[in-house]
């Protein structure tokens, strides 16, 4: 646990923003009965044969009114709405508008309108706009409908509010122009030039197409759907509700799997979340059971065009830049259907992995937006909304505070954003039935409001303690960009699992050969104790990889010394030096048959020790059939073959390759003994081992004790020359079966119902490694 204490101005900053919050969760005010004199139209604003009809649209079904938990307070469900005066548009239309009320925050249908309300602090000027570009006199780039907030009649507290009238259901895009200090030193940003998103828009509209070029300088909007109805997730649904024990995690990009033609897909699906379910056949037969999404909160993929900059050729496939924390990216739409299919469209896809009985976990980046830094911002909402509550500020000039490395931070453990982050959390849960959460850079998320860290956090107690969260898997990534290293210390409250990046590095650099790792590589396949064995903690609390979408693949890892990143445009200076990989003999691509032997008897080495290791495993897409990115280690920016999973490859390799990835999931789903919910003890392996303080020796074997007498022997050879190793006795009545030898070739490097004639002893050859099984 962490122990470096609040400084005294985070710790006035907190208390201070508790008060705001206390004052308007206590004191919900009633609006005055006056009528908006702030009502405006654009200038560009709708023409006078707008059809009166279509502007007062009769709803199609009955409202109900909104019972929504209040997320602040008991007091603030008290609903106050007051009557306002018909205000005119000039031409035909009118809208009759409403003070409305501050919650919930975002939109929601209340009795006699939609109501609008968002938190602004510090804004002193806040103008409602809409868009209808359904319509022949109002394009998504043409004019909108204002609406000015009246503090006397549209404010409660923080929260501006605002209820409109016959509005269409659906269709209407909404946004917000806000005014407020202009002093950057106290951390302004105000600008009310720029309609920015609402933070609590549920969908979002830009551009249609994933990389469409011709509209790469498209506007974001929010927008909400009220007409569609709930929707049907089957009489004989049923969440999967895999024991985190056993868990097998594939870690997957929604676009990347299906966007190439080899995916065989109409190209109206390919890349989207229907695409997903085409595949699901795929990872069935793979054996994982579930899949942690790549970022799918609406992102703009095209943010590095926006300016010339040396990053201006690449387009944002990864999506770890985050406009909107409520709406499903609605690119990933089929057909660019947008995100109204967007997020029917997940929720189908959602639907069809629980039927297979695979769960959906999603990175989530909860740390910094896409709003860049004060050098070269894209301002898209919550820069414009109120700067100073959702970034960490530099208090002594203003300056946004950089632990993320994307320029800027968000604002964690501030009560408005941790609610926030809450909300989003709760409403991915609820809305779209989602299973779990990855939060990128979580350290982030144990700073308080000024950077400094925090012994117990509150937004991550509070992710631990929500009883809507209560069923989901959480899983931290314990390090930020600022050195807050938290892996094995970071505060878990017995729920927190975490990406171990320890596991990572040590056996990657056991597997290669590096003198003096065989202790922690031993230590690593027993569950991290050192790490997770405090408290009520358990094995499965570290997710064990060797490879994730950050860094090489698999294949690079045994191909590459070095990183090749020159395709990035910043000369080399991106993406981590510090790989721990070997790249057997040659750099990169060979036709040196014993180099390509080599190569792949490590990759099945890797896989071997992944998943008979204790504690829960994740693999990363494309790495059950070799996939190479050519040596780039930060491919994040190339929506291209060096992303997408290459399906004719897959089946080049699925005699060998991915017969052997395949075979080693699932012997692991079915055997207990690699999945132990407690730390294992003296009684449950055996090591067999006397050199554990002799540097270079590279060898280890160890015996799994199964209670029925099913043990596992298992020997890693990193040595450049064969062991002849003693095999122990089995257990009483029971033969030695050889499952796995890493140095045969296919299929005689698996076979899952084992070979038996192990003698006493056995030859384990140069880099490699294996299993044997005690069988009747």
């Amino acid at each position: 646990m962490l122990c470096s204490p609040l400084r005294d101005s985070a710790m006035k900053s907190n208390l201070s923003s508790l008060a705001v919050y206390s004052n308007v969760r206590h004191s919900f005010i009633a609006a005055s009965r006056r009528s908006l004199t702030g009502l405006k139209p654009s200038k560009k604003g709708p023409s006078d044969n707008t059809d009166q009809r279509i502007l007062t649209k009769i709803r199609q079904r009955d409202r109900e009114k909104y019972k929504a938990a209040n997320a602040y307070g008991p007091s603030a469900k008290e609903r106050v709405i007051e009557e306002g005066a018909t205000q005119m548009l000039e031409g035909k239309s009118s809208f009759r508008v409403f003070p409305g009320q501050a919650y919930p925050l975002g939109v929601s249908e209340l009795e006699n309108g939609i109501n609008f309300a968002l938190f602004s602090q510090h804004a002193t000027r806040v103008t409602l706009c809409f868009s209808f570009p359904e319509r022949e006199y109002d394009k998504l780039d043409g004019g909108m409908v204002e609406f000015i907030l009246d503090p006397q009649v549209n404010k409660t507290g923080d929260i501006w509010h605002i209820c409109v009238e016959d509005l269409p259901r659906s269709g209407v895009l909404y946004g917000y122009r806000i005014d407020g200090p202009r002093e950057w030193r106290q951390g302004h940003r105000f600008d009310s030039s720029i309609v920015v998103i609402d933070p609590y828009a549920k969908l979002i509209e830009g551009r249609r197409w994933f990389g469409d070029s011709s509209n790469k300088m498209a506007k974001f909007f929010g927008t909400y759907d009220l007409n569609s109805l709930p929707f049907n997730w089957g009489d004989n649904y049923k969440f999967p509700n895999i024991p985190e024990k056993d868990l097998v995690i594939y870690e997957m990009n929604v676009r990347a799997f299906t966007a190439d033609e080899s995916s065989g897909l109409d190209p109206r699906i390919r890349g989207s979340y229907l695409g997903v379910i085409e595949k699901i056949p795929h990872l069935l037969e793979l054996g994982i059971n579930a899949v942690e999404l790549l970022p799918v909160f609406e992102f703009d993929e095209f943010e590095f065009q926006r300016r010339p900059n040396n990053r201006d050729h690449m387009i944002n496939t990864w999506g770890y830049s985050t406009i909107n924390f409520f709406a499903p990216m609605s690119r990933y739409a089929s057909a660019g259907g947008g995100p109204i299919n967007a997020s029917r469209e997940f929720k189908e896809m959602v639907k069809a992995l629980h039927g297979a009985g695979i769960e959906v976990i999603l990175d989530v980046v909860y740390n910094h937006t896409n709003e860049a830094d004060d050098k070269n911002p894209y301002t898209t909402s919550f820069r414009g909304v109120d700067n100073k509550v959702y970034y960490m500020i530099d208090q002594n000039n203003g300056q946004l505070l950089n632990f993320s490395g994307c320029g800027n931070t968000l604002n964690c453990n501030h009560p408005v954003v941790m609610e926030l982050i809450l909300d989003s959390l709760r409403h991915w849960v609820s809305e779209y039935h989602v299973d779990g959460f990855r939060f990128d850079l979580t350290s982030v998320l144990c700073r308080g409001t000024d950077g400094s860290p925090l012994n117990a956090p509150p937004l991550v107690r509070a992710i631990a303690k929500d009883p809507i969260l209560s069923r989901c898997k959480i899983i931290a990534e314990p390090w930020d960009c600022g050195g807050l290293y938290l892996v094995g210390a970071f505060p878990n409250w017995d729920r927190w699992a975490e990406w171990n990046g320890k596991y990572r590095d040590d056996i990657r650099k056991f597997i290669k050969g590096d003198p003096g790792m065989k202790g922690m590589f031993a230590t690593r396949v027993s569950g991290s104790a050192d790490l997770y064995k405090v408290n009520k903690r358990k094995p499965f609390h570290s997710i064990n990889f060797v490879i994730a979408h950050d860094g090489f693949t698999l294949y690079d890892l045994v191909s590459y010394n070095a990183k090749h990143n020159d395709a990035n445009g910043e000369g080399g200076n991106d993406g981590s030096n510090d790989n721990f990989s070997w790249n057997c003999g040659c750099e990169g691509e060979t036709t040196d048959s014993n180099i390509k032997a080599l190569r792949f008897r490590q990759m099945k080495n890797f896989h071997l020790a992944l998943m008979t290791s204790q504690g829960t495993p994740m693999m990363l897409m494309g790495d059950e059939y070799g996939h190479t990115r050519y040596g780039n280690n930060n491919s994040y920016g190339h929506d291209t073959a060096i992303n997408h999973f290459q399906w004719e490859q897959l089946e080049a390799r699925k005699i060998d390759h991915f017969r052997f990835f395949e075979g080693m999931i699932k012997f692991r789903r079915l055997h207990d003994v690699f999945r132990h919910e407690h730390f294992i003890g003296k009684n449950e392996v055996t090591w067999h081992e006397n050199q554990w303080d002799n540097p270079e020796s590279k060898f280890l074997a160890f015996t799994l004790h199964e209670k029925n007498g099913g043990d596992i022997y298992l020997a890693f050879n990193a040595h450049n020359y064969s062991v002849k190793v003693a095999i122990p006795p089995p257990p009483q009545t029971r033969r030695w079966f050889r499952v796995v030898d890493t140095n045969l070739e296919s299929p005689d490097d698996f076979v899952p119902e084992g070979v038996l004639g192990i003698g006493k002893t056995y030859y384990v050859a140069p880099y490699s490694s294996i299993l044997l099984q005690a069988k009747l």
